[in-house]
C-alpha cells in the first residue's frame, strides 16, 4: 500500500472524526440556545421543579434513542421502539400483578421478552431479508396487538408492588445529596448510555455494529457472519427497549397498553439531531442524549409557553427536517 493512499485513509478517518465533533457541538449550542430562549420568554422555565421534569421526561426519549441509535449506526432502522417500550411494561405489569411474582424476577423478565422481541426482529431483517423498515413496521404493529391482547386493553397497575414507582420517581441521589434531587431514571438513563457507548467503542460487537453500517458487503467479504452480528444489534436494542419499558410504567406505575406509537419519531428525532448518520456507520452516544435533551427541551418550552399541542408537532417535525438536511451536508462536505 502506498504512502499516498495511506495519507488519504488517514485524511477520511480525521476528517470523519471532526465532522462527528462538530455536528456535536452544533447540537450542544443548539441546546444551550434552547435554554436561554425559554429561560428569557418565561420564568418558570428555569425553576428547579421544571428542570427535574425535562430531566424525567429526556429519561424515556434518551434510553429509546440510544436502542434507536445502535439500529441506525448498523444501517438499519427501527420503527418498532416505542410499541416494543410498551409490550415490555405490559409484560412486567402481567408478571408483577397478574402473577404476583417479586421485582427481582418481575423485571428481569421484562428486559428478556424485549431481548427476545428484538432477535425476532433481527432474524426477519438478516435470515428473511425483509427490509429493516418493512420488518420493524409490521413488528410495531405486532407489538402493539399483543399489548393490548395480554392486558385485555385495559391499564395494568403496580400498586401492589411497593418500590416499583422508586426505579423511575426515586432519587438515590438526593438521598445523599438533598439538594440535587436528580429522579433515578435519569441516573439509569446515562447508566445505559455509558454502558452503551463501551460497547461500541470497546467491543467486537461495536466495530462490527459500525462495520455493518458503514459497507456490509465488505465485512460479508472478509468472511464475518453479518446475519448474525446484526440480530446480536436488534437484540441488544430491543433489550434497552425492555429498560425503556420499566422506566415509563416506573414513573406513571403502571402499564398502559395503548401508549407506545409515536414515541418511536422522537427517538429518531434525537438520533439524528445527535449526529447520527441514517445511512449508518457513524454516530455516538454522547450526540443522541444531546439530541434527547434536545427535543424534551422544545416540548416543555413550548407547553410552558401554551403552543398548541399541534403546533409543537409541526415544530418537531421541522426540526427532523432540519437535522436530516444539515446531515446530507455534511457528508456532501
Amino acid at each position: 500500500m502506498s504512502t499516498e493512499t495511506v495519507d488519504s485513509g488517514k485524511r477520511s478517518v480525521g476528517e470523519l472524526i471532526s465532522s462527528v465533533a462538530q455536528q456535536k457541538l452544533l447540537a450542544f449550542a443548539g441546546l444551550i440556545v434552547l435554554l436561554v430562549g425559554f429561560s428569557l420568554a418565561s420564568p418558570n422555565f428555569m425553576q428547579t421543579a421544571n428542570m427535574i421534569a425535562i430531566l424525567q421526561a429526556t429519561s424515556v426519549n434518551g434510553v429509546l434513542a440510544i436502542a434507536a441509535t445502535l439500529v441506525i449506526i448498523a444501517g438499519g432502522i427501527d420503527l418498532s421502539v416505542g410499541t416494543l417500550m410498551t409490550f415490555c411494561s405490559v409484560i412486567a405489569g402481567v408478571i408483577l400483578t397478574y402473577w404476583g411474582l417479586p421485582m427481582y424476577i418481575g423485571v428481569p423478565g421484562a428486559l428478556l421478552a424485549g431481548v427476545a422481541s428484538g432477535a425476532f426482529t433481527g432474524l426477519l431483517i438478516a435470515r428473511f431479508r425483509i427490509p429493516p423498515f418493512i420488518a420493524t413496521l409490521g413488528m410495531m404493529l405486532v407489538f402493539k396487538g399483543l399489548s393490548l391482547a395480554i392486558s385485555g386493553a385495559r391499564p395494568i397497575y403496580f400498586n401492589d408492588t411497593p418500590g416499583f414507582d422508586l426505579i423511575s420517581r426515586g432519587s438515590l441521589i438526593g438521598y445523599f445529596v438533598p439538594s440535587l434531587p436528580i429522579p433515578n431514571g435519569v441516573l439509569i438513563l446515562f447508566v445505559v448510555a455509558i454502558a452503551t457507548s463501551y460497547i461500541l467503542t470497546r467491543t467486537v460487537l461495536g466495530r462490527f455494529t459500525f462495520a455493518l453500517g458503514s459497507n456490509e458487503e465488505a465485512l460479508r467479504l472478509s468472511g464475518v457472519d453479518i446475519n448474525r452480528w446484526k440480530m446480536y444489534v436488534y437484540s441488544l436494542a430491543g433489550g434497552i427497549c425492555g429498560v425503556a419499558g420499566i422506566l415509563l410504567a416506573s414513573r406513571i406505575n403502571s402499564a398502559q397498553p395503548a401508549i407506545g406509537q409515536g414515541y418511536e419519531l422522537d427517538a429518531i428525532a434525537a438520533v439524528v439531531i445527535g449526529g447520527t448518520s441514517l445511512k449508518g456507520g457513524q454516530g455516538t452516544m454522547l450526540g443522541t442524549i444531546i439530541g434527547a435533551l434536545i427535543i424534551s427541551v422544545v416540548a416543555n418550552g413550548l407547553r410552558i409557553l401554551s403552543v398548541p399541542q399541534e403546533w409543537q408537532i409541526v415544530v418537531t417535525g421541522t426540526i427532523i427536517i432540519v437535522a436530516v438536511y444539515l446531515d446530507i451536508l455534511r457528508r456532501r462536505g
